[in-house]
């Protein structure tokens, strides 16, 4: 999108790129303009082309034997209905679509077929029909493509349009009246053209856009107007007549703040705008190039499900085509009229009307045709299928005909009868259909669960019928399906409305993953299977399908091949796509054993690991042409000798020296292996194979190995013979099959062509596969050749690919058209009508048959160790009744004779082990209700929480001897929200302080004046003195030389630095001054704060509710600060209450030491003491009881004053969210004025950069005129001469611009060629570019001098030059710069109008806010606003204030009066202090003046021009490059040492690896002595262990020589593992 950013383009015809032919832009040729008199001769109406010349037909090979007419086309099967438009309607019976190289046009009614091929054979790109049906446009691909008109229904070519585009047309429309066609190519060029298709000429011509574009429609009502959409854009475009002749402008759609989208379909209404689809379904409204508003239905509903395919105007009524299945009539005027009510730009309306196809149905294109009268649309269904419509919506029923129904997708498998002429195809749009290719009709179609991927034919050895299919399926699953004649089933005979139908005979599921190849054994025993879980099934093949084992190869499964009748044994080829070939005869079902698992462990296999030898190849190639180019030169010096010696010349045969040759490349195999594409037996255990990827472009034959003992993945096994194969290194072959009756090889390529080799009676070779013969058949993008069959009689050949398409071809026709075949529909099987249908497996997660047979297995052996375990059971539960009879019977036995309970445990580890195990299950149950227990205790605590811990005790103390009592307040705890609320605003206003310390610090930072900046040179490289003076130890010694450079340049470094520290103090001084020096508009710091300091305590008391109250940013009230102020107050209250709970608790305290007081004088008979404590004691409670009452009083006036900031807080609440916009704005507005601040200081700094620029090249002019002036001389009598050839400017031979760029992408192109034609002119100024006038030097005048002054004029041509550019870079700069000003203007009254509406809304909140009553509580002495004597009625013009305010305010009348006589004493003074400072500034200008004056003529006396010192001491050294110079020596001494101690080490590492050798060797020695001894003490226990039954006797012995051996054995495994270690040390040691 970002190269696109310009928004209009024009596009002129004769600036087109010269890149498309030339002949295609004769009309708009500068030649025709030059010429007006020659007058183009026009194509006649009636001329038509022939057919013949036009269409691409097969080609073949020199000396090639096979018919040009080898195949006929018959009929096409498929269709690609994935396209995005494909489909046109030309009749109310004919439909047309693309189906490969070629266009079908059909008879829905009828069925049949009219074919035109493409005019180029590299495939289809679009088609149109004209809008009177007479004609209809096919865009084509390939290189140069052309677009054919054809008539119809005569379908003549009418008219070829050629260089529109480089590679394909992506899709065309004609204008309403039929007269214009437009076009737009692919990528790389995406050329949109408009046509005169009528005479096959170019009118207008412009790029389209830089990425991939969908679309290009004409408006119905403007024909000047087009529109086209695609990868993330749309454009609008317009021819439009300009002085300069018809030019295409385009002005890019732009999505604002909508998000990018692909554009599929769009419309143009009447007014100019412009409805489009978006990818989320909704409708963009443009006009004007932008979106005016979104539509959606109500509720935020998209318009449609996924995204919209097309958008059709028709009859006032705006229609729109949904990839969801709807198509839905929409309110045109509600469409064009509707406008955004909100910011978010969406509009909601619902459709007039709508129709529903059904959930598998998804729509791509529909067009319009009418019939009788009555209208009708056709819809292209991406699902496979062609609809027929009636979208009136009226009461009748609606028109809604599946008329043609075809396979979605590529197809994946077609197999064909062994007997008649039907075919069986599936792909992965879960369908399975039967067509009859002799009578080009469709049979019978069922569907499934899931996509097909693989089918098979059984052959006539397995069903003689001829019904039976196997296919494949993606979940693993394999169906067996039965095609049958309904009509033969007894009883059925005239009642089937099917001619023929699918019976599902069997379902098994032998893989996990998708099905990839089927193959019937030849004898009909065994059927495998094959799929990309990397495994092979074999089943036995009797009534049903019988597993017999599976297994395993080392790659997913890409074919499987019998072996054929001639081999001797029946084998099976297994093709993997990673490289890999098996080969596994055919398994007996009687050898298998099946209990456990299918898995064949068994059968012999065989591998081959594809290695490529392509490099090797390419190597051999390369080797025998240089050879041969050898030879060649060889062959030819002789014929030369031996010519100049039949002359009589003597030649000196002598060899010239060979030219050096490039080096070989090297041998190349890819990381990754190649696929096999396909392959086919030659010879038992030989067989051919095709490679895609790396190793395309050959035939390689290969052959299995004997070594089947090698892990196969490391195998690297390589053909032994290889045919190359002409065209197909970036083109493989993907299928290849044979033809019986007649010799031929027939190849499917992956660009969508059919190849066909003669074999004749030899074998596949060299020799026959030199010639072959070719057509394109299917698309040459997508329509790789997936298949080839041929028909049971091989007259007939199929081909189906990836395109969708099937194509039947009549093989070798004759000139007599073939008849029609009758289709034989297979019988049905005896009892078929009374089987049960067979179960299907829906499930896609179902188990497989090994799967169920492990799961089989596993229940089985779950159920043996079940029923082991019961018997163990009944076993100690036996046991558990004796050992009770035993106790039963020790209890009945005397006391002394009984046995103790602990005398019956017959081991006490069996106890212990029990209660560990007890112990182990109490964890595990506790580990199990953790997580309960956890929960049910965090419960606990929450309700203690909310109703225990938030109360705080209360208590009532009474008086001892009256009836008074104070009791304490109740009170809740402190809010834990207002707590954290305060914190985090004095965390927040910590910041905001932090935040404004920073940034006063860097508004002082910038007062710096620039002069006072860093010197930008390249600085010192030592950073401290250590570094200057020392070097780390590893770097000496060092040589005398290195050492004295070093002093040297540390001397230039220590008089730099002083010199440098100089400066800096001089700059640092006049920085301080500066720094001090105040501003014109500058305040006095003190000043400003008395001001301040006197407005604050100036005590002018203004009411909130007065026009002249000036509201502060600390006055200003917000949520956070009310919110904080609510806090504060309740913490306060809380305090002020606590304090008095506190006082209350001890009293209660003192009560009760009281009470125990009295309690011991009661005993001592002490009444006169127990009066004073009681009299003491209440009268303690009588004074806090008044004061409680008193703090009663405030508690109540500050819950009142709780109650105002509550509702001032819910006022602030409201009004919040208009004042954080406003905030957010200001703050918005703030940071973009920052930018823009910053954005202006960065382009004074370019500008400050140019001027000094301009200014270096001014001084270079002035010095290149002293130079000039220099070489003159004094009364040189040339000198006017010379300055004006020196003056004179020169005429430049400019380049013309070979042509313009269209659009935005290519104009970056375009300034890079003026930027290298500017750079070639300066290069060539002075050579043959520039035209001298005076270019000869006078007499008399030296020559020298003249040569000089032409290249003084070059050197000034190219600093005026460099000048002018700098220049108009600055003023450019400058430009921008005040463009920058007016934006920052802009913002900044932005910024002052925001804040005026934030000042009037914080008056608004202020005056809501005064709107509360407030409760003031006052005595009657309080009020001193009396009217006669009495209390006022009105206290609404009254005041509250504070006796200390009023003190204060008198005070300050009197203080004022003094500060006013103080203050004119001070300004009296500064006023005789002002008028000296002026007279002293006067005279140090005039001195400073003088000075300058002195120090310009010294200079000027001592170097002849002003010299700034400073840079000269700056420059005078090259410190940096001194130092360098020091450090490449010290580095080339390092490297001199460090490679003598290399060489030292590595010569005692050479003795150390000798020395580790004969270690190693002599270890090695005493390993091979273990090991035999290891070897023969096996052998003796071996010995011992058979002769142990002879010697039971001697058993004891035994044992303990067994033992000791045993040790021994051990040890010595010890010792040779130390030794293998220590060798493995050795070794890398050695290394």
């Amino acid at each position: 999108m970002e190269q696109e950013a310009e928004e209009d383009t024009q596009a002129d015809p004769s600036g087109a790129k010269g890149s498309l032919d030339e002949q295609d832009n004769h009309q708009v040729s500068s030649e025709s303009q030059k010429k007006p008199e020659k007058v183009k001769r026009r194509i006649p109406e009636t001329f038509v082309y022939s057919y013949e010349e036009v269409y691409s037909g097969p080609y073949a090979t020199d000396d090639n034997e096979i018919p040009t007419d080898l195949l006929t086309f018959k009929q096409s099967f498929g269709y690609d209905c994935t396209r995005p438009v494909n489909l046109m309607v030309m009749d109310r019976h004919t439909v047309g679509y693309i189906a490969g190289n070629q266009v079908v046009l059909q008879n829905l009614r009828t069925n049949y077929q009219n074919y035109v091929r493409s005019s180029c054979g590299s495939g289809i790109g679009f088609i149109t029909a004209h809008p009177t049906k007479e004609y209809f446009a096919v865009g084509e691909k390939g290189k140069k493509p052309n677009i054919v008109i054809y008539t119809y229904p005569s379908v003549r070519p009418y008219r070829i349009l050629k260089g529109g585009t480089e590679v394909a047309y992506v899709f065309g429309d004609f204008n309403r009246t039929g007269t214009l066609l437009a076009s737009v190519g692919s990528s790389p060029d995406y050329m949109l053209t408009i046509w005169d298709w009528k005479q096959e000429e170019t009118l207008l011509r412009s790029k389209a856009f830089a990425q991939d574009v969908y679309k290009v429609m004409f408006s119905a009502e403007n024909e000047e107007h087009l529109t086209t959409a695609g990868s993330g854009h749309i454009r609008f475009w317009k021819m439009a007549l300009t002085l300069t002749g018809l030019k295409l402008q385009g002005a890019l759609g732009r999505f604002g703040k909508t998000a990018v989208s692909d554009i599929i379909g769009f419309v143009e209404l009447p007014d100019g705008k412009v409805v489009s689809g978006a990818e989320w379904g909704n409708f963009l409204l443009w006009e004007g190039g932008l979106i005016k508003v979104e539509l959606c239905r109500v509720g935020r509903q998209p318009c449609h499900e996924g995204s919209i395919s097309q958008l059709i105007f028709d009859e006032g009524k705006l229609y729109s085509v949904g990839k969801d299945g709807f198509i839905r009539m929409w309110s045109f005027e509600g469409v064009d009229t509707a406008d955004p009510v909100d910011d978010t730009g969406l509009v909601e309306m619902e459709p007039m009307n709508e129709l529903w196809l059904g959930k598998d149905v998804s729509l791509n294109f529909m067009t319009k045709i009418r019939d009788h009268g009555h209208t009708f649309w056709y819809a292209q269904d991406t699902n496979g299928a062609i609809w027929k419509l009636d979208l009136t919506f009226s009461n009748k029923t609606q028109v809604r005909e599946r008329v043609c129904t075809f396979h979605s997708g590529s197809i994946e498998a077609v197999g064909v009868s062994p007997f008649t002429c039907l075919m069986a195809t599936t792909a992965l749009d879960r369908s399975v259909r039967v067509y009859d290719f002799g009578s080009n009709s469709q049979l019978s179609v069922t569907k499934f669960t899931q996509g097909g991927t693989a089918l098979a034919w059984a052959p006539a050895v397995v069903n003689p019928e001829g019904g039976q299919i196997a296919v494949g399926f993606e979940d693993g699953v394999v169906r067996i399906i039965e095609v049958y004649d309904p009509r033969l089933l007894p009883g059925h005979a005239g009642q089937a409305n099917e001619i023929a139908e699918i019976n599902l005979k069997q379902v098994f599921k032998p893989h996990s993953a998708a099905v990839t190849a089927l193959a019937y054994e030849p004898e009909g025993d065994v059927f495998a299977t094959g799929s990309k879980d990397k495994t092979v099934f074999f089943f036995a093949i009797e009534d049903e399908y019988k597993p017999i084992g599976f297994i395993r190869v080392p790659g997913p499964v890409q074919a499987l091949h019998w072996s054929p009748p001639s081999h001797d044994k029946s084998t099976l080829l297994i093709l993997c796509e990673n490289g890999f070939a098996v080969q596994v005869p055919a398994p007996v079902p009687e050898k298998q054993d099946t209990a456990t698992t299918y898995h064949i462990k068994n059968l012999p296999t065989q591998y081959f690991h594809f290695c490529s030898i392509k490099s090797k190849i390419k190597l051999e190639e390369e080797i025998a042409r240089r050879e041969k180019e050898k030879e060649e030169k060889e062959k030819a010096r002789l014929e030369w000798i031996k010519q100049q010696k039949e002359m009589g010349l003597e030649v000196e045969e002598t060899k010239e020296e060979e030219p050096e040759e490039k080096p070989l490349p090297d041998i190349f195999i890819p990381e990754e292996p190649s696929p096999i594409l396909c392959g086919f037996y030659s010879t038992p255990g030989k067989f051919w194979l095709s490679l895609g990827g790396y190793d395309s472009g050959f035939l390689y034959h290969c052959e299995f190995s004997h070594d089947d003992e090698e892990d196969p993945e490391k195998r690297k096994d390589e053909p032994f013979e290889v045919i190359p194969m002409e065209n197909t290194e970036n083109n493989p072959i993907h299928q290849i099959s044979f033809c019986t009756s007649h010799p031929l090889m027939f190849c499917g390529m992956q660009d969508g062509s059919l190849r066909a080799y003669p074999l004749g009676d030899k074998e596949v070779s060299v020799d026959a596969l030199k010639n072959y013969w070719y057509l394109n058949v299917h698309d040459n993008d997508n329509g790789q050749i997936r298949g080839i069959c041929l028909s049971h009689d091989n007259e007939s050949l199929i081909t189906y690919g990836g395109d969708g398409n099937i194509f039947a071809f009549d093989l070798l026709s004759e000139e007599a058209p073939p008849k029609e075949l009758k289709v034989i529909i297979p019988p049905p099987r005896s009892g078929l009508e009374k089987e049960k249908g067979a179960e299907d497996i829906k499930d896609p997660d179902a188990y497989t048959i090994e799967e169920y047979k492990q799961k089989k297995e596993y229940e089985r052996k779950m159920k043996e160790a079940e029923e082991k375990k019961n018997k163990k059971r009944e076993q100690l539960s036996a046991l558990r009744q004796d050992f009770v009879f035993l106790l039963q019977k020790n209890q009945e036995l005397p006391k002394h004779m009984q046995l103790h309970r602990e005398e019956f445990e017959m081991d006490r580890r069996i106890f212990e082990e029990l209660d560990r195990q007890r112990l182990q299950r109490i964890q595990s149950v506790q580990k199990e209700l953790a997580w309960e227990n956890e929960k049910q205790l965090i419960g606990l605590q929450k309700l203690q929480t909310q109703f225990q811990d938030s109360l705080e005790f209360t208590l009532t103390v009474h008086a001892i001897q009256s009836n008074h009592q104070i009791s304490t307040y109740s009170l809740l705890t402190v809010s834990e929200k207002y707590a954290q609320d305060k914190k985090h605003e004095d965390s927040k206003l910590a910041g905001f302080k932090e935040k404004w310390t920073a940034l006063k610090e860097t508004e002082q930072a910038e007062e710096i004046p620039r002069k006072t900046g860093p010197v930008h040179r390249e600085s010192v490289v030592f950073e401290t003195e250590d570094e200057r003076l020392e070097t780390p130890e590893v770097q000496k010694p060092t040589t005398r030389y290195i050492e004295s450079r070093r002093e040297k340049i540390r001397r230039l470094v220590e008089k730099y630095d002083a010199l440098k520290a100089k400066i800096m103090k001089r700059r640092a001084e006049w920085h301080e001054l500066y720094k001090n020096k105040p501003r014109i508009n500058s305040e006095n710091s003190k000043d400003a704060e008395e001001i301040k300091e006197a407005r604050e305590n100036i005590g002018c008391y203004r009411l909130k509710t007065a026009t002249n109250y000036t509201l502060t940013e600390d006055d200003r009230i917000s949520t956070e600060k009310k919110m904080m102020q609510l806090a504060t107050l309740e913490d306060l209250i809380h305090e002020r209450k606590t304090n008095m709970n506190k006082e209350i608790v001890s009293l209660r305290d003192l009560k009760v030491s009281t009470i125990d007081e009295i309690k011991s004088l009661v005993k001592e008979v002490k009444s006169i003491q127990i009066n004073t404590l009681v009299i003491n004691f209440d009268a303690e409670l009588r004074l806090l009881r008044h004061k409680k009452l008193k703090m009663d009083v405030q508690m109540k006036s500050a819950g009142l004053r709780c109650l105002t900031c509550c509702e001032e807080l819910l006022i602030l609440k409201k009004l919040e969210v208009h004042e954080d916009f406003l905030e957010e704005q200001i703050c918005a507005l703030i940071n973009e004025q920052e930018d823009i601040q910053s954005e202006l200081k960065s382009y004074l700094e370019r500008m400050e950069d140019r001027k000094c620029e301009i200014v270096m090249l001014q001084e270079r002019e002035k010095a290149l005129y002293a130079s000039f002036k220099a070489s003159l001389g004094e009364n040189n009598e040339f000198a006017d001469f010379l300055t004006n050839i020196l003056k004179k400017k020169v005429e430049y031979v400019e380049k013309e611009e070979v042509g313009r760029e269209a659009d935005e992408e290519n104009e970056n192109g375009e300034e890079d060629d003026e930027k290298h034609d500017l750079k070639t002119d300066e290069e060539n100024c002075g050579s043959e570019d520039v035209i001298f006038a005076d270019s000869i030097c006078p007499e008399g005048c030296s020559e020298d001098l003249f040569l000089n002054t032409v290249q003084l004029r070059q050197q000034r041509i190219r600093i005026e030059k460099a000048l002018a550019e700098e220049r108009k870079v600055a003023a450019d700069l400058k430009k921008e710069y005040d463009v920058l000003v007016i934006k920052a203007k802009e913002i900044e009254k932005s910024l002052d109008t925001t804040n005026g509406e934030l000042e009037a809304f914080q008056w608004e909140k202020l005056h809501r806010l005064n709107e509360l009553d407030v409760v003031v509580p006052l005595r009657l002495h309080q009020v001193q606003c009396l009217v006669d004597g009495e209390m006022p009625r009105d206290f609404s013009h009254t005041l509250v204030f504070t006796n200390q305010s009023l003190q204060y305010l008198r005070k300050r009348i009197v203080d004022q009066r003094h500060e006013k006589i103080m203050q004119r004493e001070i300004h009296k003074k500064a006023k005789e202090e002002h008028k000296q400072l002026l007279q002293d500034r006067k005279e140090m200008k005039k001195e400073i003046e003088r000075l300058t004056e002195r120090c310009n003529h010294l200079m000027m006396e001592k170097f002849g021009r002003l010299v700034d010192f400073e840079a000269v001491q700056v420059h005078s050294v090259n410190i940096p490059m001194e130092q360098m110079k020091v450090r490449i020596m010290e580095k080339e001494y390092e490297h001199f040492m460090e490679l003598k101690e290399w060489e030292e080490r590595i010569v005692v590492l050479q003795h150390q690896l000798t020395k580790l050798t004969r270690e190693n060797t002599s270890k090695l020695h005493q390993l091979n002595r273990f090991c035999h001894e290891k070897h023969q003490l096996e052998t003796e226990l071996e010995s011992l262990a058979a002769q142990g039954g002879k010697f039971e006797d001697s058993r004891s012995a035994d044992i303990k020589e067994t033992t000791r051996l045993e040790r021994r054995l051990v040890h010595i495994t010890c010792e040779v593992a130390f030794l293998r270690e220590q060798i493995n040390q050795g070794r890398v040691c050695g290394m």
